[in-house]
């Protein structure tokens, strides 16, 4: 399977918005019927150099997306690190290695971004993700809160 990760463009905005709404928690959260504040929002990360929204295609299609975020701070000797967010595949291809596939080209972009470390977060109530991240080498070390505001 020959999965390619580019930088999202804004034609891809409906794509990635119907995968973020397409799962148990992201269809409580997302409203693909009303792309206005995601169409802002792209405009945003688009103009922010520290933030990668990327796309995975296949055959043309897009079937997943991600985003990178470089965070430049003073631990780690001054090093960066990169977060990865919003990790979705299309549901038609789960299973299929495209979600490794897509942290794999990520990790390699962190690295060649400078980053010292890849972290992320996962929702408490995914198993199967977390089994999925630390079969990419990911470890749990940190517990990680978030407050609603």
């Amino acid at each position: 399977m020959n999965i390619a990760l580019r930088p999202a463009a804004a034609e891809d905005v409906p794509a990635i918005v119907a995968m973020l709404a397409d799962d148990i928690l992201g269809a409580t959260r997302e409203n693909p019927a009303d792309l206005t504040p995601y169409r802002a929002a792209f405009d945003r990360l688009a103009a922010d150099p520290s933030q990668h929204l990327l796309v995975a295609e296949l055959d043309g299609r897009t079937v997943g997306c991600l985003q990178l975020t470089v965070l430049h701070g003073l631990s780690r000797q001054g090093r960066s690190r990169a977060l990865i967010e919003a990790v979705r595949v299309d549901s038609a291809l789960r299973g299929r290695g495209i979600g490794g596939t897509m942290i794999r080209l990520a990790v390699e972009e962190a690295r060649r971004l400078g980053c010292a470390l890849v972290q992320l977060t996962s929702d408490n109530t995914r198993k199967d993700a977390h089994r999925f991240y630390e079969r990419l080498g990911f470890r749990a070390t940190h517990t990680g809160f978030k407050r609603e505001l």
